[in-house]
């Protein structure tokens, strides 16, 4: 009896201690769909059917609703997963926004959702997920837009969910939808001076989602980065990105090394796309397979089973990575 007793203990503490598996697929966030052999190894190596794919934005533009960016197809665009439309509308397109205006907005989407489809042959999923990073001012209109939407085309309506709308639920709101997408990034802005890394920081990431096993929806999928970009500081501290920057891409005679993440430009030059002055600074910010697991280890404590969708698909993020470890 002892010892069956001890074999149960041991068992319990075995399945305690063993990780959690999540599914886990890709954002694809370019404007030409196009895939190179190491994107298509990458999405074929995922373990989740999908891959969330932009098709457009959408911004408020003298006074009128515009498309931006729509996506376009290349023949190497192909997958046997099943692709989930999102589009990324601004804050400001619900600005004053009419209750008309929303029907219009809503109809304008699907149309042009169900036009590019056709367009590409693509095969899709029963979702659109709508990214907004909407506010108290907006949030009535918003929350009416992804109910009219739902409406109008017959499909699972699902948002994106920002940090900062969880932790000011009260404030926020609560979408209207089954199903939200937690954007663990953007932790704080890469235009401030700040030693944190602007993309990830752990410990900010905690203290927002403290609370989040109370957020009301339960089905909760999460966002994580594996992006990089290199900030630029000028001789008046003004900031700029270079997107898709790592610390590899600092090796250059004409940088002088400041860390291991941060160099000084010793000599006036074209570097990056960008023309940069003897004197500038680029800090890179990256993200590493320790933090990746360190949200995981703390969401598993808020969260039941949920799905990881990588930010982003493309080659220099994915390469040397595997996501299946971590």
């Amino acid at each position: 009896m002892k010892r069956f007793q001890l074999l149960i203990i041991f068992l319990i503490i075995i399945s305690c201690s063993e990780k959690q598996r999540h599914p886990y697929t890709y954002y694809y966030w370019k404007t030409n769909l196009a895939f190179n052999e190491t994107e298509k190894k990458a999405l074929n190596q995922s373990t989740a059917p999908y891959l969330y794919t932009r098709f457009f934005d959408v911004d408020k533009l003298n006074g009128k609703f515009e498309p931006v960016a729509v996506i376009t197809q290349d023949k190497s665009f192909q997958t046997d997963k099943k692709i989930v439309p999102a589009v990324f509308i601004t804050n400001r397109t619900f600005l004053n926004i009419k209750k008309e205006e929303i029907k219009f907005l809503a109809q304008s989407i699907h149309q042009l959702i169900q036009k590019k489809i056709a367009d590409y042959t693509l095969k899709i999923d029963n979702e659109i997920q709508i990214d907004c990073d909407w506010t108290a001012g907006t949030k009535d209109d918003y929350f009416l837009f992804l109910k009219e939407l739902k409406k109008i085309s017959g499909k699972q309506i699902t948002c994106t969910l920002r940090l900062h709308q969880v932790k000011d639920k009260n404030l926020m709101g609560i979408p209207p939808v089954e199903k939200v997408y937690l954007m663990c990034y953007s932790t704080s802005s890469p235009l401030e001076n700040s030693d944190i890394n602007s993309i990830l920081d752990v410990n900010i990431l905690k203290n927002y989602l403290f609370k989040l096993e109370d957020y009301p929806l339960k089905k909760i999928e999460v966002a994580l980065p594996i992006y990089s970009w290199g900030i630029v500081t000028n001789h008046l501290g003004k900031h700029k990105l270079i997107n898709a920057l790592s610390k590899k891409d600092l090796t250059n005679p004409n940088f002088n090394k400041i860390s291991e993440s941060e160099i000084e430009v010793a000599k006036d030059g074209f570097y990056f796309g960008s023309f940069l002055n003897k004197g500038f600074k680029i800090k890179v910010e990256e993200i590493s397979d320790e933090q990746i697991e360190e949200v995981i280890e703390f969401l598993d404590k808020k969260l039941n089973a949920y799905i990881i969708i990588y930010y982003q698909l493309d080659s220099k993020f994915v390469y040397g990575r595997n996501f299946q470890k971590i």
